[in-house]
C-alpha cells in the first residue's frame, strides 16, 4: 500500500507504509526537520491558490460553470447536507480499501476523473497527472480532448491502469479510429460522455472569450489521427486553422440517441460506462443496452445551470440499476468524507476532477500525487474513525441529513 516513508518510525511507534492514513505521519515526521508540505492538506483551498497564480482564462475555463454556478453550488451543499454518523467500539485496526470495479482490482475507490487540455494549467499537462495516479496506483482517465495523443499518455504510465474517454464525434471513422488507438494503447475501459452535445452558456470562459480549442489546445488526439487528417484539404501544419474548424464541426453530435450504442459495443471489446447520467430511467436504458456502468454527474456543474446535484441524484440511480452496473459518481469531490458520502449513497468508486488539475497547475506531477494521498489519508481515517475497516460496509445508514 502506498503510505510514507520510514522517517524515525521507532520513534513515533507506528508502521508506515501500511494505511493511506499513514500519510500524515510521514508529514508529522518531515516537520521535524522543519518541512512543511508545498501544498495545503485542506484541498478546499487549492482553487484560491490556483486563482492566485494561474492566469484568469485557464483557471476560468478549470473552475467555472454552467450560468451563475448555480449546479455546482448544488454539488457542494448536496454533499455537505448530508453528515456522517459514526458508531463506536468497531475493529478498525486493520483496514483494506481496495476494491473491485469493472472487473479491476483497484487499491481505493477513487479514479482520475476526464479533464482536457491540462496543457493550460502545466506544460507537462495530461502525463504529469497520468504518473502521478501511476504512481499511486489509481486509474487514469485520459479525456479525448487532452493536449497529448494518447500514445504518449500512454507510454507515461507504462502499465498502469488507464481508461479512455470518448467525446463521441459526429464522423464515425473518428470515432472507430480513436476506438482502436485506445485500445491498442492498453486503456482499458471505455468512458463516454454524453452530457456535453454541445458547449454550455459558460459566463466565465466567454468574459475572456476563452475557448482552448480554437488556440489548437486539447486536439492532439483529433490532430495525429488518420481519420481526422484523411478530412482535411492540408496537412495540420500547413493550415492549421482549417484544422481547428474541421475539428469544431465534429466535436460532438446532438443528434445521436439510445440506439447509437450498438455503434460503440462492436468497436469496443471492454466495458464501457456513461457518464452524465442523472435520472433513473436512463440508467434503465444504459442496462438495457447492454452497458457496464454509469457515471451519476453533471459534469461538475458546467453543463447545465440549475440542474440537480448529482449528490441528490445518486441513491435514486443505484437502487434502479445497482444490481445491474456499476455505478460510479464524480461532481463536488474536494475531500475524504466527501469519498465516503458518496459510497454511502450507492456509488462503488469516486471520480475527483478539479482538485487534481489545480494540484497540477500549482506543483505538477507532484501535486497530483499530493491531492491522491490526500484525499485517500483522509478517506481512510474518516472511514476508520465512523467504525469502518472497508468500503463494502458503507451504507445508508451511515449518514443523515440536515
Amino acid at each position: 500500500m502506498v503510505g510514507a516513508t520510514r522517517l524515525d518510525e521507532e520513534r513515533l511507534g507506528v508502521r508506515m507504509a501500511k494505511h493511506w492514513a499513514d500519510f500524515q505521519y510521514e508529514i508529522y515526521l518531515n516537520g521535524m526537520s522543519g518541512a512543511v508540505p508545498r501544498l495545503p492538506t485542506d484541498l478546499t483551498r487549492l482553487e484560491e491558490l490556483t486563482e492566485r497564480r494561474l492566469g484568469p482564462g485557464p483557471v476560468g475555463y478549470v473552475a467555472g460553470s454552467a450560468g451563475d454556478g448555480s449546479t455546482a453550488r448544488a454539488n457542494r451543499a448536496a454533499l455537505e447536507r448530508r453528515r456522517i454518523v459514526p458508531r463506536m467500539l468497531r475493529d478498525v485496526h486493520e483496514r483494506d480499501l481496495s476494491v473491485e470495479v469493472l472487473g479491476r482490482a483497484l487499491p481505493a475507490p477513487l479514479a482520475l476523473a476526464p479533464v482536457g487540455v491540462l496543457s493550460i494549467m502545466h506544460p507537462d499537462a495530461e502525463p504529469a497527472a497520468a504518473r502521478a495516479a501511476a504512481a499511486q496506483g489509481v486509474p487514469y482517465i485520459l479525456s479525448s480532448a487532452s493536449s497529448t495523443p494518447m500514445e504518449q499518455v500512454a507510454e507515461a504510465m507504462g502499465d498502469a491502469e488507464r481508461w479512455f474517454q470518448l467525446y463521441w464525434p459526429k464522423d464515425p471513422e473518428v470515432a472507430r479510429s480513436f476506438l482502436g488507438r485506445a485500445k491498442a494503447a492498453g486503456f482499458t475501459v471505455l468512458v463516454v460522455t454524453l452530457d456535453t452535445p454541445m458547449l454550455s452558456w459558460r459566463p466565465r470562459d466567454l468574459d475572456q472569450a476563452y475557448l482552448p480549442f480554437l488556440r489548437g489546445v486539447g486536439t492532439a488526439n483529433y490532430f495525429s489521427d488518420p481519420a481526422f487528417q484523411a478530412g482535411l484539404a492540408k496537412p495540420v501544419h500547413e493550415d492549421p486553422n482549417a484544422a481547428v474548424m474541421h475539428f469544431v464541426g465534429m466535436f460532438s453530435d446532438p443528434a445521436k440517441t439510445w440506439p447509437d450504442l450498438t455503434f460503440l459495443r462492436e468497436n469496443w471489446d471492454g466495458p464501457i460506462v456513461l457518464k452524465g447520467v442523472l435520472h433513473p430511467d436512463d440508467a434503465r436504458l444504459a442496462a438495457d443496452a447492454g452497458m457496464d456502468g454509469v457515471v451519476v454527474s453533471n459534469h461538475g456543474g458546467r453543463q447545465v445551470a440549475g440542474a440537480v446535484a448529482a449528490a441528490d441524484a445518486l441513491p435514486r440511480i443505484a437502487q434502479a440499476v445497482g444490481d445491474r452496473l456499476t455505478v460510479l459518481f464524480d461532481s463536488g469531490v474536494r475531500t475524504g468524507d466527501d469519498i465516503f458520502k458518496a459510497l454511502a449513497l450507492g456509488a462503488q468508486a469516486v471520480l475527483v476532477g478539479r482538485p487534481y488539475v489545480y494540484g497540477l497547475g500549482l506543483d505538477g506531477q507532484a501535486g497530483v500525487e499530493h491531492v491522491i494521498r490526500c484525499l485517500l489519508a483522509e478517506f481512510d481515517l474518516t472511514l476508520a474513525l465512523s467504525g469502518h475497516a472497508g468500503p463494502a460496509t458503507i451504507g445508508p445508514g451511515d449518514l443523515t441529513v440536515d
